[in-house]
């Protein structure tokens, strides 16, 4: 077993071959989820699950499952995978390295005859991106029972309303499998950083032990439209300029709980958006994020207190909705332990480290043990054309990963 190799150049050639649906000018893809694209990717990845002998199956809310048999049936499948859908503007490795390593590791079991003592199997969860319909993680969310799937089915498009249930039959990806209620021995993902640790370290593996817990809200501040230039200052009741004082309350939110908080706002919608017409209306949405949870609890409180004295001195008011949000997450000890093993086997370079971002790992770890690995990305960027990761580091992730599902598959 120490001496089985996966084979980088295939992983490699298969994760440029997948790129090229979707691909954009800058050299990165646009695969979102349950379009026509995300279908190709999907037939495409079915049909090379199939050619390496496993049985596909879909769930009701379209997450593909691709079973290796292992000696005992009966046994729960030791898993690997991700996602195939992609951001508009996203990067080639972003959730399909963690699927197709997960498929070049059952090409390398059978390319070495080995037989594993539990099933293996190879997941690529619906919609976890969450830039097509709102919010991400879906696929796997409902698996995990964290969504309904009538819920999950309901979602709107957050362009054109159509709805993801809709979409998922045109595409043929309505499955008849149910959704979840079904044991994991253990599950894998690995990924691209999406951070720049590794790299500026020179560690080729991140050990993941956990990811940071996430709050996403809606907000909308009201004020009053009136003409720009009859209106005297001291009168007004700017809804843009409560608004620029609340993004600015929260950038300094994420400097004020370091180093680990952050605090974005990444969409902001003014109206009427004239010129000269005082905004009587904002909408914005905000994203904190911290790996501790009582930090984050501290984090929404001040946030709250934050934007209501704001909205108070500007003569408005200001609605947070709660939009999304998931805890901190730990993942298994056995499964981290797995992964630094494997690391040391193939005397890699490696460091614990927690996620900064979502992944379908965090949902599962409420059901399953499970873990992820890390690869370095070009820049720690990604969620952009230009992201990017060596063929070796992909390579040695894939050979972590293979290992550490063995660590777990074998008796």
């Amino acid at each position: 077993m120490r001496n089985l190799k996966i084979d980088g150049d295939r992983l490699w050639a298969s994760l440029m071959e997948l790129a090229e649906i979707g691909a954009t000018e800058k050299g990165g893809v646009c695969r979102l989820a349950l379009t026509d694209l995300d279908r190709a990717g999907r037939d495409l990845f079915v049909r090379w699950c199939e050619e390496a002998g496993c049985t596909v199956s879909v769930d009701g809310v379209g997450n593909v499952f691709a079973r290796r048999p292992g000696k005992d049936a009966a046994l729960p499948p030791v898993m690997a995978g991700s996602h195939l859908d992609s951001q508009p503007t996203g990067g080639k490795f972003d959730g399909a390295y963690g699927v197709l390593a997960g498929l070049e590791a059952v090409r390398t079991l059978n390319d070495f005859g080995i037989e594993t003592d539990a099933p293996v199997e190879i997941v690529a969860w619906t919609n976890e991106e969450g830039s097509r319909f709102s919010p991400p993680m879906m696929g796997s969310g409902a698996f995990a029972g964290v969504f309904g799937a009538d819920e999950v089915l309901a979602r709107p498009d957050n362009v054109t309303g159509a709805l993801l249930g809709d979409e998922l039959s045109r595409i043929g990806y309505d499955g008849e499998a149910p959704v979840g209620g079904r044991e994991i021995g253990a599950y894998f993902e690995a990924h691209i950083e999406q951070g720049p640790i590794l790299e500026n370290e020179g560690r080729t593996i991140g050990v993941v032990t956990g990811a940071q817990g996430q709050r996403w809200y809606e907000v909308t501040v009201t004020g009053q439209e009136a003409h720009a230039g009859p209106t005297p200052m001291t009168l007004r009741k700017d809804a843009l300029v409560a608004a620029a004082r609340m993004i600015d309350a929260v950038n300094r939110l994420g400097h004020d709980f370091p180093p680990e908080a952050c605090a974005t706002v990444g969409f902001v919608e003014s109206s009427p958006n004239s010129r000269n017409t005082i905004p009587g209306r904002v909408f914005f949405t905000v994203d904190l994020r911290h790996p501790d949870n009582t930090t984050l609890a501290a984090m929404d409180r001040r946030l709250r207190n934050d934007f209501a004295g704001i909205a108070e001195a500007a003569g408005c008011t200001a609605d947070v909705v709660d939009f999304w949000e998931y805890p901190a997450t730990a993942f298994d000890e056995a499964c981290v332990s797995a992964v630094r093993d494997a690391a040391d086997q193939g005397g890699l370079l490696w460091r614990d480290i927690v996620s900064g971002a979502g992944h379908d790992a965090v949902y599962i770890a409420r059901i399953a043990p499970a873990a992820m690995i890390f690869i370095p990305c070009e820049g720690g960027i990604s969620h952009n054309e230009i992201e990017n990761a060596t063929r070796e580091d992909c390579a040695a992730g894939a050979q972590v990963l293979i290992q550490a599902m063995l660590d777990r598959a074998m008796g």
